[in-house]
């Protein structure tokens, strides 16, 4: 099952059985806006502040994709769940009522590739029959974390990124209908020194080119490999820079190559500058319209890179600069 330095082929692989994704009203009016399972017009979903809308936005995604698996809640053996907030606070309190073990992680806006890798992992060993994998984020509860209260109306450079509001959740398991998890390739801590917050496009894009360049040795394939070669949120200028040192490496993916945060908003009507970001990114777009595509043929064989800026307030205010992660999952049409 290990091959090369990073990677894991499955010998029996898990698949993906059900999907739910629910989002914010931008997300709703932006391209993909159809493929959502649900748009939530009040972004602090019916609760007292942008925290507790995040956890809503966990604890309702969670339960759709249950429902839509057709199993009890108790057939769900395990929990691998994050999000961008301290302590996970998002995924601890969202989660608690599901009372199903818990695994909290934090791999930035990666976390849905992290969940899912371990998740598969676990049931291809054996250890659980079904487990439930999602992350979320939330525009306000992001920018109140990491950078400037809404009300400060700070002015954003074309570099910047717009935080989705939504979250994404799939079980996982020994059977299913919509996917394939063939395989997953660990990403690695990458730092290039960049430290620009309005920037996380630069800090994340060589964490990507990493980790694809090292999907493809270790699976001894190039880039046709793939149907598609899909980022979770390098945005307009972080695409730009994985190509670029993808191409120094010799390999070309541009024909090949979504991101997440590209597709989900309308930059020329939305004002989103380079795109979207944040843990919901990713797994929204996957959880909707990225497992339609391959469950409906449309897509034989992609490669899921999200995407994640290892950076907090303590370490950014203290000088640091913002380390890249990311994770890779190979997912399949059945």
């Amino acid at each position: 099952m290990v091959v090369g330095k990073q990677s894991v082929i499955f010998d029996n692989p898990p698949f993906i059985k059900s999907m739910a994704s629910i989002v914010g009203k931008k997300e709703g009016d932006g391209p993909l806006g159809p493929e959502f399972d649900r748009i939530v017009e009040d972004a602090k979903f019916g609760t007292d502040n942008w925290e507790a809308a995040e956890s809503m936005f966990q604890t309702e995604t969670a339960k759709l994709a249950i429902t839509k698996s057709g199993l009890q809640k108790d057939a769900v053996r395990y929990v691998f769940a994050g999000d961008l907030l301290g302590q996970l606070i998002a995924s601890t309190f969202g989660l608690a009522e599901l009372e199903i073990p818990f695994f909290g992680l934090y791999g930035a806006c990666s976390t849905m590739g992290e969940a899912m890798s371990l998740g598969a992992m676990n049931v291809a060993a054996g250890y659980a029959d079904y487990v439930l994998a999602l992350a979320s984020s939330h525009f306000a509860s992001a920018e109140k974390s990491f950078r400037f209260p809404l009300e400060y109306s700070n002015q954003r450079p074309f570099s910047a990124t717009w935080t989705v509001t939504g979250c994404g959740a799939v079980i996982i398991g020994k059977e299913g209908n919509i996917a394939k998890i063939e395989g997953v390739t660990t990403g690695k801590i990458v730092d290039y020194g960049v430290k620009d917050s309005m920037n996380m496009g630069a800090c994340m894009a060589p964490a990507a080119a990493d980790v694809i360049y090292r999907n493809l040795k270790d699976l001894s394939v190039d880039c046709n490999h793939y149907d598609k070669i899909i980022t979770g949120d390098l945005g307009v200028v972080g695409r730009t820079i994985l190509l670029d040192l993808l191409n120094d490496r010799g390999v070309d993916i541009s024909s090949l190559h979504y991101d997440c945060g590209i597709e989900i908003f309308d930059n020329s009507l939305q004002d989103t500058h380079s795109g979207g970001s944040g843990c919901g990114c990713s797994a929204s777009v996957l959880c909707s319209y990225i497992l339609k595509q391959l469950e409906s043929g449309n897509w034989k064989r992609i490669l899921f890179v999200p995407t994640g800026a290892l950076m907090s307030p303590i370490s950014f205010n203290e000088g640091n600069s913002i380390p890249g992660i990311a994770h890779a999952v190979i997912l399949s049409a059945i």
